[in-house]
């Protein structure tokens, strides 16, 4: 009984930016807990295709949608061409994002709009359109991909913290709006993950490295795998009384402001 509350042969999940790195991990950890996997993406037809061809290669059932998610138009026109072709979207994760590491006095207004449209925005957009399907149906699971910028800022970090902090909000106000149709919409907030994206300051010696590594008191860098569960569960029927919260997957840094047990 147990197991079959983490089983999701038979779902549908939707990733958006599921083409690579954490967005990878999550959609590898919903495939091989049984769901069929719709893969998006934005930046090329080739990389969504390699993408997809990865996911088989693990015997996970997927196939890849290239669009626009800060795109109403095209949101609508792939959404419904993913629930003709595949099925209907059983779960949602709003996981495509950006970042602009700028000071704030510095950053282009051009530049905070980009990324509040893709991290805030989309999610909006995304969610807008395949809720509909699941109020229908009377169930349904939305999955934000949050931050640890949801709760703190961080210098350079100013338009992403704003996204991120402004995803928790939408997520509890999602929640609020829709848990009386039997629908789960949480978050999932990552801490820092080894990634390619984070390789070359990977390195002993390297000052963030060093910084990341001494204030997470799990005294390492999380490996993308460690989404797996979080998505899994929050996936699942193990958490269809869990709405509006976020998980931080973050190796307790955000559990202190201080020194981690693991220094002296």
């Amino acid at each position: 009984m147990s197991i079959n509350l983490f089983d999701l042969t038979g779902k549908v999940a939707l990733i958006t930016g599921g083409t690579h790195g954490l967005g990878q991990a999550m959609a590898e950890g919903l495939g091989n807990a049984g769901a069929t996997l719709v893969i998006n993406g934005a930046s090329s037809q080739d990389k969504l295709n390699t993408a997809v061809e990865h996911y088989k290669s693990l015997g996970i059932n997927a196939s890849g949608y290239l669009f626009d998610v800060t795109d109403e138009a095209q949101v609508i026109k792939n959404i419904a061409a993913i629930e003709k072709e595949v099925g209907n979207i059983d779960i949602l994760v709003n996981n495509a994002g950006i970042i602009k590491r700028t000071p704030l006095e510095e950053m282009e207004v051009a530049d905070f709009e980009a990324v509040i449209k893709v991290d805030l925005v989309s999610p909006f957009i995304m969610s807008k359109h395949v809720v509909k399907g699941m109020i229908k149906r009377k169930e349904g699971k939305i999955i934000n991909i949050c931050s640890m910028m949801s709760e703190l800022g961080r210098s350079t970090v100013g338009a992403y913290a704003a996204a991120k902090g402004g995803l928790k909000m939408l997520t509890q106000n999602m929640a609020t709006e829709w848990a009386k149709h039997n629908i789960q919409t949480n978050g999932i907030g990552p801490g820092y993950f080894a990634t390619t994206q984070t390789a070359p300051i990977r390195v002993d010696g390297h000052p963030f490295n060093d910084f990341i590594i001494n204030r997470t008191p799990a005294a390492r860098w999380g490996d993308p795998k460690d989404l797996q569960g979080a998505a899994i569960f929050l996936s699942s029927k193990a958490s269809d009384f869990v709405n509006g919260q976020v998980v931080y997957v973050d190796g307790g840094i955000l559990a202190t402001i201080g020194k981690p047990s693991n220094e002296d």
